[in-house]
């Protein structure tokens, strides 16, 4: 997982992004911080849809690292509860995270274009539909197999 900014009215905002070890998207989510509370949303956010994940890796970012150690003292706390042990390992080593940081180029490149967005509200709604075409493009899509984005976009759409 890693962040990275856009630009809004001039500011930066982050969007945080999960990408799997072959390079597939987990999540993103666009914040006004880059914050302890931002970082643990966004991994609220990606667990609830995918599950506890095995290992993160991420760069040295604190808030980062602050939000996932919440994680893993709630999940402490659970195990204790519950008798089974279990705790995300949490890799922060400079070159692991590069699927990510790679990642991130054709999202920045299409908003680069834009020069910054005027609105937070259609900054979000515009990132969500780059990451889905990214995400149709990458064959994310369960029945992508031999079928053409735009294709695929409208079945999504119909």
């Amino acid at each position: 997982m890693d962040e990275t900014y856009l630009k809004v009215k001039g500011e930066d905002v982050y969007l945080y992004r999960a990408v799997d070890k072959f390079g597939k998207t987990i999540d993103f989510i666009l914040t006004k911080k880059r914050d302890k509370k931002a970082a643990l949303s966004f991994f609220t956010k990606a667990i609830d849809q995918h599950g506890l994940p095995e290992k993160v890796t991420m760069d040295k970012s604190g808030s980062n690292k602050a939000a996932i150690d919440y994680v893993n003292s709630f999940l402490v706390l659970l195990s204790v509860m519950l008798g089974k042990p279990f705790q995300i390992l949490v890799r922060q080593i400079k070159y692991l995270n590069n699927i990510v940081e790679s990642d991130h180029r054709p999202v920045k490149k299409i908003c680069k274009g834009m020069m910054g967005f005027k609105a937070f509200h259609s900054a979000q709604a515009t990132i969500a539909g780059i990451e889905l075409h990214h995400m149709l493009k990458k064959g994310q899509h369960k029945n992508s197999n031999g079928v053409a984005i735009y294709e695929q976009f409208y079945a999504l759409a119909g």
